[in-house]
């Protein structure tokens, strides 16, 4: 009696299926981050829903490839689209350390829906590979040139199932108030669910394409990771000493080293100068300039000051001969043909 009582309080599938759906619109359509709390709860619970109702569909054995699509109820039609729900759900999961097993497991859900369309013959696709093997063409197509037939082929699929998919929501927006307000007949309501399922086969395919690229990409990382830290450390070399790069010898003595920031003296022979003269501070009082230093300071400022007057003489005359000629020269004066 108790059994049977649980057995009245367990949800059934179709409660099991609308939650889990609803919980998936409401992540889909959510303004928070995917990494939020309140969205990961969402995640978990409807992944578990569509666990349960997975265990249920197997255990009713609702499904069987012996039969054709045309001996499913309608109303049964959706529940083939729970692998594909999980899928999704599962790509939602926020765990960076577990990334690469989320990609797989929602990659083996969509590859387990598409499966099924196919056996159900919902809609003409081609199934992609049971394994993801970019690891295995990784090398083979770096080396290969690009086959650009297929480039194109894959372009023009993409464009069609993008065509598709936009008829199909057209299609389906139509249909939805008459279904969900329970007005649709049978043809109705499995039109509904097919137009669904064709849909879901087109985000399916466009799922797969995306997690085999995302798992080529971090399979990369790791390689590259391992790769790195199995190298050994590099030794400390000791610094190099600083050289100049010249033909020979005799062209550097000659010619220099070909600019001008080589310097003339090192410091120890500048200060072996310094101290000749007795220009250093000794002790914080620089000493008194000897005879020689001052006599070759005077003689410099001496020449400079030459200079200076000699520039200053030439600049004079050259201006009084100016005003001269122009008191001879008014203005005007070489304009003799045309007096405009």
């Amino acid at each position: 009696m108790a059994t049977a009582e649980d057995q009245l309080l367990l949800p059934r599938l179709p409660e099991l299926f609308e939650t889990s759906k609803q919980l998936l619109d409401e992540v889909e359509v959510a303004t928070e981050p995917t990494g939020s709390r309140m969205i990961q709860e969402k995640v978990f619970k409807g992944l578990d829903l569509l666990k349960k109702a997975a265990e249920m569909l197997s255990q009713l054995d609702l499904f069987s490839r012996n039969e054709d699509l045309e001996e499913i109820a309608s109303t049964d039609l959706k529940y083939l689209m729970v692998p594909a729900f999980q899928g999704v759900l599962t790509m939602k999961q926020v765990n960076p350390s577990k990334r690469l097993d989320h990609l797989q497991w929602a990659r083996e859900h969509f590859l387990n829906y598409l499966t099924q369309c196919q056996c159900y013959q919902v809609a003409e696709f081609e199934l992609p590979n049971a394994k993801n093997n970019s690891t295995d063409n990784t090398a083979s197509s770096s080396m290969a040139y690009p086959n650009l037939v297929a480039m194109a082929s894959q372009r023009q699929a993409k464009i069609e199932r993008y065509r598709q998919k936009k008829e199909l929501e057209h299609r389906l927006s139509a249909l939805k108030s008459a279904v969900e307000g329970g007005q649709a007949d049978d043809e109705c309501v499995r039109e509904y669910y097919l137009l669904h399922l064709r849909r879901w086969i087109g985000i399916s395919l466009e799922e797969i394409e995306s997690i085999d690229q995302e798992i080529k990409i971090l399979r990369e990382k790791d390689s590259i990771t391992e790769a790195s830290t199995s190298h050994s450390p590099r030794q400390d070399r000791p610094p190099m000493k600083p050289f100049v790069l010249t033909r020979n010898v005799a062209q550097a003595k000659v010619f220099g080293a070909g600019y001008p920031s080589l310097a003339s003296m090192t410091v120890n022979d500048w200060y072996d100068q310094h101290r000749k003269y007795g220009a250093l501070p000794d002790q914080g009082i620089a000493k008194t300039p000897t005879a020689e230093l001052k006599r070759s300071t005077q003689q410099q400022e001496d020449q400079e000051q030459k200079e200076e007057d000699e520039d200053d003489e030439q600049t004079l005359h050259r201006a009084r001969k100016w005003d001269d000629w122009k008191d001879t020269h008014p203005r005007g004066y070489g304009n003799r043909q045309n007096m405009g």
